[in-house]
């Protein structure tokens, strides 16, 4: 799993709780890291937020759906961006989910699950 993220303190408690339910993070900072990331690790999911350095993560979910290797990724976009226009546009760019900060964790690890155990499109 991978997580995209600039706020060092939601990068620790996300990798935090997530590495307690299992799952191995990696994590990138702003939007060029993680799409290098993506493409060297492949990974499963990637919580992704919109508001990052270099590349936003529209631009990443958009470029990660039109990467023929990284078609099974999941996108969960979790961002501060509540309003219906991002939500929208992040569903029609292709994440697979959206949850807004803050955030309930136990919410999120059962969204995290659900997406995981689901096919991929």
């Amino acid at each position: 799993m991978l997580i995209a993220e600039d706020e060092p303190s939601i990068v620790l408690s996300l990798e935090f709780l997530l590495q307690g339910a299992g799952y191995e993070v990696t994590t990138a900072r702003d939007g060029t890291a993680a799409l290098r990331m993506a493409e060297s690790t492949r990974p499963d999911l990637i919580v992704l937020d919109i508001m990052l350095p270099l590349l936003d993560g529209f631009e990443v979910c958009r470029q990660i759906r039109a990467n023929a290797l990284l078609g099974h990724t999941r996108i969960l976009m979790l961002t501060a961006r509540g309003h219906q226009r991002a939500v929208e546009k992040s569903l029609t760019l292709g994440a697979d989910a959206y949850m807004t900060k803050p955030f309930s964790t136990r919410e999120l690890v059962l969204i995290i699950n659900e997406l995981l155990s689901s096919p991929a499109a």
